[in-house]
């Protein structure tokens, strides 16, 4: 009797499995990004969603091909999409505040987030970005997609050399 309650307990919990949280692994490498705030469901580092490059590459993102005021020509960008990362380490939040290495920070509505294809650009025509180049990470919206975005709201939001987001409310 106690084998086929032993046997159903590890069946009804091999089955909930899936259904927790997958907690954010550390990183192996370089931290690149580092994601704060007071709702992070999956933080690995002291309370903190920290990223290392693989990581990163390693999330749902996209590519595209498209031109932006701070390149000359059609540019192939690619890297994870910004809700990908903010999955990945389980942030909520309405805001988001993003933060370049030179401390230049601009504020967001989580909704560019959620509601648009917007990338952390880690790549540019297929080569990683490095700071002298925008990178490591850029705000990249998808203005192959929308060319509505084209404008200077888009252009103040599209932080590059990025080190933090802090997701705040």
């Amino acid at each position: 009797m106690i084998n086929r309650i032993m046997i159903a307990a590890v069946i009804v919990a091999g089955a909930l499995l899936p259904l927790q949280a997958t907690a954010l692994d550390l990183p192996k490498g370089k931290v690149v990004l580092t994601v704060t705030g007071t709702k992070l469901d999956h933080p690995n580092v002291g309370g903190k969603a920290q990223f290392d490059m693989p990581m990163l590459e390693a999330l749902a993102g996209r590519t595209g091909e498209m031109e932006t005021p701070w390149t000359e020509g059609v540019v192939k960008f690619s890297g994870p999409l910004l809700r990908s990362v903010l999955e990945a380490a389980g942030a909520h939040g309405t805001k988001l505040k993003v933060i370049a290495l030179n401390d230049y920070a601009a504020d967001l509505p989580m909704e560019d987030a959620t509601s648009l294809d917007t990338m952390l650009a880690t790549r540019m025509d297929g080569k990683l970005m490095s700071v002298r180049d925008k990178g490591p990470l850029f705000l990249v919206y998808p203005f192959d997609k929308d060319q509505g975005l084209f404008n200077e709201k888009y252009f103040s939001r599209s932080v590059w050399q990025i080190k933090d987001i802090e997701v705040t409310e």
